[in-house]
């Protein structure tokens, strides 16, 4: 088993290969624009650098998935949730992808796309550990939000701010075009789910933090700890024998380092700590899979696209920490 980097991978059989699934899809919220995420990226270099800089061997179809052809002509709220048949069919698919390239051994990079493809990603990774290794995942949530809303608790009816309810079973659909596919082979335990970054939080949220003993660490803990010391509790809560699967979403930064998203939240991430987030992880060798979601390259708040512009390199850079790009 060999390694791009000087960490040698505990549950991947092939830790030179990257599946790859590029995700051009926002139906999970109501701004457009997060669909054009992966192309950005990518046109900025991501996968040239994961390739030459970095030594993996992709696995990747040269394809951005925009999912139309899954696109109903019709789809009424239902529950609350908005576009519910397109983003349950859309995230199933997406799950088929990241399973089929996880059940290789290989570590799967999804480029979104707003959250709600979560759904589809982890889904995906935990059925085939299951399958590979008889294992549990552990989910490392990085967000300015908790996204574990149940339908009924959303103020918004977006399915971005549902997924976790959705993957950990808080929220159950036995319609089999609106997430009654997923069943228990795609779940994950609660037990085994850290967020990181937290700072808007809903009030039914907090209570399903407290109700299920979650653990959350919020920017008031990273301000109070400092990020060395609540990775190290981050991770001793998972455990040092456990696939990560970790969900980044972009707007856990703070504005200043990656202004163009749909939710931005002051008073967030540095870049630098948002990179060290995704390097403890990677330097666990734990690391199984990796989603960067919520890049908008068309939320522009600064000019000639600089905005834009930083926020892609920024998530550049993410992807490349928990890859194993190292400073020394």
């Amino acid at each position: 088993m060999t390694s791009p980097s000087m960490v040698q991978p505990k549950f991947l059989t092939h830790g030179d290969q990257l599946g790859v699934v590029a995700v051009g899809f926002s139906g999970g919220q109501c701004k457009p624009g997060v669909d054009a995420a992966p192309s950005a990226l990518i046109k900025n270099g991501l996968l040239k650098q994961l390739r030459d800089e970095l030594d993996y061997k992709l696995f990747h179809d040269d394809t951005v998935h925009s999912y139309k052809e899954l696109i109903p002509a019709s789809d009424p709220d239902y529950r609350g949730m908005k576009n519910p048949l397109a983003v349950s069919a859309v995230t199933r698919k997406i799950s088929e992808q990241v399973y089929s390239q996880a059940k290789e051994g290989r570590c799967v990079l999804t480029l979104g796309g707003d959250h709600s493809i979560a759904i589809g990603t982890i889904s995906g990774t935990a059925k085939a550990i299951r399958e590979r290794l008889g294992r549990e995942i552990a989910v490392i949530w990085v967000d300015a939000h908790t996204d574990i809303n149940t339908p009924e608790a959303s103020d918004s009816g977006n399915i971005h701010g549902m997924p976790v309810s959705f993957l950990s079973g808080l929220a159950k659909e036995s319609r089999e075009d609106i997430f009654g596919w997923l069943k228990e082979e795609h779940m994950i335990s609660l037990k085994k789910l850290v967020y990181i970054g937290l700072r808007d939080v809903d009030r039914p949220e907090k209570k399903t933090l407290r109700d299920h003993g979650i653990k959350a660490f919020s920017m008031h803990d990273i301000d109070r700890h400092g990020i060395g010391k609540v990775m190290d509790m981050a991770l001793a809560h998972i455990g040092t024998d456990t696939p990560i699967h970790l969900s980044f979403d972009v707007d856990a930064l703070d504005p200043m380092w990656a202004p163009s998203t749909g939710t931005p939240v002051r008073g967030g991430l540095t870049l630098r700590e948002g990179d060290f987030i995704a390097e403890c992880v990677h330097e666990t060798g734990c690391l199984i899979a990796m989603d960067l979601v919520e890049v908008n390259p068309t939320l522009d708040s600064g000019l000639n696209d600089i905005g834009a512009h930083e926020t892609v390199r920024a998530g550049c850079s993410l992807v490349r920490c928990g890859l194993g790009e190292s400073l020394l």
